[in-house]
């Protein structure tokens, strides 16, 4: 297993494949493992790079989530490329990995070429964010598919982790903490967004607000009709296909 250093911590990653190299960026309450099934998708041209942010996975733990929790993995993101040193790379970050990305992106454009960014609310959080994320994390724990992703991401102390995550982001949002490190229309690098329909874990007017992120961006938009959260796993291929496509234009 292969780690680096971070402010006196370390960081797991790993990689695959060879070819452009492409950072997969994992959401809340996940870790780097729910990337591992959809490895194969993407390996063809490319060198597949897998984190799991401080706090989760086989990294080490912290005693609290910052509430800026996705600036700060923006900010992990980047010293694991300064750490690699593998040129510019492109980021594909699913829910909150999305928002991960992208502030990785709008930070140092300069390691990165292309972010997909995949099933997120966009430039703030959706109305009741705090408390419909409460309810979904108290009917989580009494749902034995949700405990075996958490305990398989997480290991034995998934509950802390998915505790420390849930009120990371209510006090973001009760706080009303920018959800990005400058404003999305700054940003120098191509953007393509996913999601699907039938999503019900992500705000219900996500494609208006994605279309008015490609209004400030240029943003390229790819809606599936059908698939929960998120389209890069219900829509597994299908999604790999495009945002292979997108990775590799102009490579």
């Amino acid at each position: 297993m292969s780690y680096f250093g971070y402010q006196g911590k370390k960081i797991y990653y790993k990689e695959y494949g060879e070819g452009k190299p492409v950072v997969f960026l994992h959401g809340n309450t996940a870790s780097s493992r729910m990337f591992e099934p959809l490895c194969q998708l993407y390996e063809e041209g490319m060198k597949i790079i897998l984190i799991d942010f401080l706090g989760h996975g086989r990294s080490d733990r912290l005693d609290e989530f910052p509430v800026d929790l996705w600036q700060e993995e923006a900010r992990q993101t980047i010293a694991l490329l300064e750490h690699l040193h593998c040129g510019k790379a492109g980021l594909v970050g699913t829910s909150g990995g999305a928002w991960a990305a992208v502030n990785a992106a709008l930070e140092r454009p300069d390691l990165m070429d292309r972010v997909a960014a995949d099933s997120f609310d966009g430039r703030r959080l959706a109305e009741g964010f705090a408390a419909s994320l409460m309810d979904e994390r108290k009917a989580a724990k009494k749902d034995a598919q949700a405990l075996w992703f958490y305990e398989w991401c997480q290991g034995t102390d998934w509950e802390r982790v998915v505790d420390m995550d849930t009120r990371a982001l209510v006090r973001c949002a009760e706080e009303e903490s920018p959800l990005f490190c400058r404003p999305i229309g700054e940003l120098q690098v191509p953007l393509f967004l996913l999601g699907s329909r039938e999503d019900n874990m992500i705000r219900k007017d996500f494609e208006k607000e994605y279309e008015e992120i490609a209004k400030e961006t240029g943003a390229k938009i790819r809606i599936f009709e059908t698939g929960g959260h998120p389209a890069i796993y219900s829509n597994a291929e299908k999604a790999a296909e495009e945002i292979r496509r997108f990775m590799l234009e102009d490579n």
